[in-house]
């Protein structure tokens, strides 16, 4: 969808907000690993519990390093015939790696399904009942339908509801979405959305360099009561016995400011802009990953245009 002008990204964050939208997310990677020790190889490499999951069940999980850091995050599906992971697209080949080279000596197969399926994701306060999936449940149940003659995956969202089909259904299912009531939004509105929500995206608030607690998804994606899994250590002593030096915050900017923008508390520099946008809310905000002395309340520099932000708790409002 062409960039969209601010009246259009207005009438797509009124969509979002008060009605259901509709975005195409087929970009992700997806990676399906099935076979005998599928499910116990995943929970050896993954920070939730994947391996309690039943079929119609999911979760958000990430992968690390042996030093705690995201590799990437994901959701993960039990599927009939294995477990699904999705997640950005520029991680995926990383995760593809290593998955690969630790499933050496066991049953497991790792397939890339990218290109196999497609996902279009409904954003919104009607999204489930658009597309016939009401009471799905909470964040991750998925089932699965027929919508005149396609057969439709639906998954909870924090936000709504994805829809997942194979890449040559895409076409009817937007079109029967679009029928149904929905809008088509693009990616700068979703993003608003996003931000306002605060949820952090990785190559966005997280990077290699960040560890769970950091990014705030320590709740949603690391289980304590699992067995061993790569980057348990310090993710764990962090956990039990420390405080994260850093944590995802909300700006409240005066002015718009870029993504990668210097964030600094009096002399120090204090962190760099995630994503930022503008709300037609709540006009220029942004996420970024802030040292722990810049709490909710305080002032920051932005950059060296003369620009500020009031660091505030996720998500806004």
């Amino acid at each position: 969808m062409p960039e969209a002008t601010t009246v259009e990204l207005d009438a797509q964050y009124r969509q979002l907000r008060e009605e259901a939208g509709l975005l195409d997310r087929s970009d992700r990677g997806k990676i399906l690993v099935s076979g005998a020790d599928a499910a116990e190889y995943l929970q050896g490499q993954l920070t939730n519990d994947v391996e309690a999951l039943g079929e119609g069940e999911g979760c958000y999980a990430a992968l690390l390093d042996r030093k705690g850091h995201l590799q990437s995050d994901m959701r993960v599906l039990r599927l009939p015939d294995g477990s699904w992971l999705d997640l950005e697209s520029a991680p995926t080949p990383t995760v593809l790696s290593h998955l690969r080279t630790y499933s050496i000596g066991r049953e497991v197969e790792i397939a890339d399904v990218s290109d196999e399926w497609a996902i279009l994701a409904l954003i919104g306060p009607r999204a489930a009942e658009l597309a016939g999936f009401e009471g799905l449940g909470p964040e991750h149940a998925q089932r699965s339908r027929r919508w005149d003659g396609v057969d439709v995956r639906g998954v909870a969202t924090s936000l709504g509801v994805d829809l997942i089909v194979p890449a040559g259904d895409a076409g009817t299912l937007r079109e029967l979405a679009l029928a149904a009531g929905a809008v088509e939004v693009g990616d700068d509105a979703a993003e608003i959305i996003r931000i306002e929500s605060g949820i952090p995206r990785f190559g966005a608030e997280m990077n290699a360099e960040t560890m769970p607690a950091e990014a705030g998804i320590v709740d949603a994606a690391v289980s304590f009561t699992k067995g061993c899994y790569i980057g348990q250590e310090p993710v764990a002593r962090l956990h039990y016995k420390g405080r994260p030096n850093r944590h995802l915050r909300g700006l409240e900017l005066s002015a718009p400011a870029e993504p990668g923008t210097e964030l600094r508390l009096g002399d120090r520099t204090v962190g760099r802009i995630g994503s930022s946008c503008l709300s037609p809310a709540r006009g220029p905000i942004a996420l970024a990953i802030v040292r722990r002395e810049a709490e909710p309340g305080a002032e920051l520099a932005v950059g060296e245009a003369g620009v500020t932000a009031r660091v505030v708790d996720l998500p806004f409002g």
